[in-house]
Formats: C-alpha cells, sequence, structure tokens
C-alpha cells in the first residue's frame, strides 16, 4: 500500500502567524491556515476541518465498501463530520466528532444499514487511526 504524504509549515506566533498545507497531489497546495480559522470563524482552512473531511471521505468509502460486499447496490453514501475542537484544562482538545450518513443503498433495511453504519464507524481506517495511532516523531533544528 502506498505511504501518503502531506506537509505543513508555519511561520510566527499562534495567534499572529500564518500556515500553509500540501498534499502530496496538489488537492491541497500552499493551502492558507491560521489561528482565526481555527478557534474562531476565519475564512482559511485548519486541520479540524481537514480531519473531517478525511473521517467522512473513509467512513463512507468504508461503508459502501461493507454493503458492497454483502449484495447491496450502494448508490451514494453521503457524510458530514463536525469535529468537536473544545479548550480544556489540559490544552486544546478533540472532544468529539459526529458522523451524520445518508445512505441510498438498493435492496435494505434500515436496521441493517444502521448495523452496517455501526460496524464501519469502528472499522474504518481513520477511525482506528484516531483511536491512537503510534506516531514515530523527527526533529531537527534548521
Amino acid at each position: 500500500m502506498p505511504i501518503r504524504k502531506a506537509n505543513a509549515e508555519w511561520k510566527g506566533d499562534l495567534k499572529g502567524g500564518k500556515g500553509s498545507i500540501s498534499t502530496e497531489t496538489k488537492l491541497l497546495n500552499n493551502t492558507p491556515f491560521d489561528a482565526g480559522s481555527r478557534f474562531e470563524s476565519g475564512t482559511t482552512t485548519n486541520p479540524e476541518e481537514i480531519l473531517g473531511a478525511a473521517h467522512a471521505g473513509c467512513y463512507s468509502m468504508a461503508l459502501a465498501n461493507s454493503l458492497s460486499k454483502e449484495g447491496f447496490k450502494v448508490n451514494s453514501i453521503k457524510t458530514d463530520a463536525k469535529v468537536h475542537l473544545e479548550k480544556l484544562d489540559s490544552g486544546f482538545t478533540i472532544t468529539k466528532i459526529e458522523l451524520d450518513t445518508l445512505g441510498d443503498v438498493d435492496g435494505i433495511d434500515a436496521a441493517t444499514f444502521v448495523k452496517h453504519a455501526e460496524q464501519t464507524k469502528v472499522g474504518c481506517p481513520v477511525s482506528k487511526a484516531l483511536t491512537g495511532p503510534k506516531i514515530v516523531l523527527s526533529a531537527k533544528l534548521k
């Protein structure tokens, strides 16, 4: 399996600084982000928004796969993610991610759809990663 790559650069302090995020595919290419968009209602992106998009995308694909394997015809799976960032005594923390999914699937009843949805919630790779993957760090000064 390929290893996916992304990078971010931040310039300045937290409040007045600015950053950019890029992905290997260049779909995000020096995309700006800043504290205003992260902690207030700014107009650039932020890590939580990107995390939510990744989770919603992974979840939708995994649910479609689960349903298709059982013989159901999946027309579409649309998932919205809400990532909750809160300031706790220990610092800023992602406290919850809400996934709201809507399926257009032929030949399935609601109970079976919900069963697959619940299994996928814990089974999609991004959901698994959010439970605490091993993080390997290399840090050096310029």
